[in-house]
């Protein structure tokens, strides 16, 4: 499989909507569900495709102590789920203090998220139904991971795993949690996500909600 280089996330969500249409997806439209914030940009390109229902899961990326871009972990919405690298942790000698406060925190900022994101409006329903998860990369898998166990606790049917690029090692890992994945580049030496986009701007909490909030304003839910 090739690597490719995106113009930005629009471009992104496009190209793997085309991907996961071909798929058969399209007569059974399933729930669409994008990681914030830069998964909600490119969930909405396959949302649109699909004419789904999207929606937004939110998980968060343990950070190791001064390195914040290195992830130890991740939690998760909903069901307290704590996916933690062990091998990574005790290398770095994690404290057991450390690692409870960070999930303490982590825990509060994806409260505060669902509040700005969802404010009143009740979480999908996913029980016995396909679910399609976002996000715009997949570096260490771990928050990607989390956000899977999650709805399979839920009863979700079917998990699909999708993402523009993902690292080599990170799908090895994710196919055991999930039962299709849809990746259109998966390189070996992955560096980091913003490695493959040309344009890998900031999304904002503002343009997440809108996203979401356009989303759910089209979606006409199919009468039973």
């Amino acid at each position: 499989m090739e690597n490719i280089i995106f113009e930005d996330r629009r471009d992104a969500g496009r190209c793997l909507a085309k991907a996961i249409a071909k798929c058969g997806y399209l007569n059974q439209p399933p729930v669409v569900l994008g990681i914030p914030r830069g998964g909600i940009v490119v969930a909405d390109e396959v949302a649109e495709a699909l004419s789904s229902l999207m929606d937004v899961i939110i998980v968060r990326k343990l950070r190791a102590p001064s390195q914040p871009e290195l992830g130890i972990g991740a939690v998760v919405d909903g069901d307290n789920i704590s996916i933690i690298n062990k091998e990574l942790v005790s290398v770095l000698g994690v404290s057991h203090d450390y690692l409870n406060n960070e999930i303490a925190y982590q825990c509060k900022e994806i409260e505060r998220r669902l509040q700005v994101y969802r404010g009143s409006r009740p979480a999908p329903e996913v029980a016995n139904k396909t679910v399609i998860v976002v996000d715009d990369g997949i570096a260490t898998g771990y928050t990607f991971r989390a956000a899977l166990e999650s709805l399979r606790r839920r009863g979700a049917s079917r998990l699909i795993a999708a993402a523009p690029v993902a690292a080599r090692s990170s799908v090895d890992m994710l196919g055991e949690f999930a039962d299709e994945m849809i990746f259109l580049s998966t390189p070996v030496s992955f560096f980091s996500v913003g490695t493959w986009y040309r344009d890998f701007e900031q999304v904002t909490d503002e343009e997440a909600v809108t996203i979401l909030q356009r989303n759910w304003t089209r979606f006409k839910p199919r009468k039973p």
